[in-house]
């Protein structure tokens, strides 16, 4: 995985952005015109209560919807003028995600776990080796990569996920509450982990939490509530368990 300074260049910018869903009659507004910018290798905890537009947010910036109105521009390219089928490219080629769940498949080994979305990819066996290999790694988990995930602890499995996402090297890491399903230590670990991907690797790193601790970890706090930025503030705390 390379190397990336950060750099202050926004890879997110969002222009009066709007989205609208339509439930049984009813209009429901997520995002309210929002205008935000985030640099390029910029660590951000998004926000808020239920409801507040949070994962609306996450989606539409990792390319898994489309805005109803305004622009949203993700490392160069205004998403909404692609089709489904270009969005998949995009996305296949720019970001990474983290799940509170892990999304392991029991059958196959860390290893494998890892391998997987990079067998839809040019890429021959060994190039692919070389990536499981040096994203197991960075997560520290080198040594269990032949372990399938009922032989892990739920914080290994969640640096397994990492090392899934890191694979095929992202321009975007997005986690959704990725300490959610973990004890605190665990989860002191992974914010641990996150941190270091964005320190010493620059990666563009957006987290969605509800927990004030994790949301610390991060460059930047955003707040979200009704769809609108509530609260916009630089962080420089650091994650503690509690005893």
């Amino acid at each position: 995985m390379r190397h990336a300074p950060i750099m202050p260049d926004p890879i997110i910018q969002l222009r009066d952005t709007t989205k609208i869903y339509h439930k049984g009659g009813e209009q429901i507004v997520p995002l309210d015109h929002l205008s935000l910018d985030i640099e390029r290798g910029d660590f951000v905890a998004l926000m808020g209560p239920s409801g507040s537009g949070k994962t609306t947010l996450l989606n539409l910036i990792g390319g898994l919807d489309t805005p109803t109105s305004g622009r949203l521009i993700v490392c160069g390219q205004d998403l909404g003028e692609l089709s489904p089928r270009e969005l998949a490219y995009w996305r296949s080629r720019h970001v990474a995600y983290v799940f509170q769940s892990f999304n392991l498949l029991p059958v196959l080994t860390a290893y494998q776990n890892v391998e997987l979305p990079l067998t839809l990819t040019p890429l021959s066996r060994a190039e692919r080796r070389k990536h499981v290999e040096t994203a197991l790694r960075i997560v520290g988990l080198a040594q269990r990569m032949h372990h399938r995930p009922d032989e892990l602890s739920g914080g290994q499995e969640q640096r397994v996920a990492i090392a899934r996402a890191l694979a095929c090297d992202p321009d975007l890491l997005m986690a959704d509450e990725p300490t959610g399903d973990l004890d605190g230590h665990s989860a002191q670990e992974i914010m641990a982990l996150l941190t270091s991907l964005n320190h010493d690797y620059g990666k563009t790193i957006i987290v969605v939490t509800h927990d004030p601790k994790v949301a610390h970890c991060a460059r930047r706090q955003l707040h979200l509530d009704k769809g609108v930025l509530a609260v916009d503030k630089v962080s420089t705390g650091r994650f503690e368990v509690e005893a």
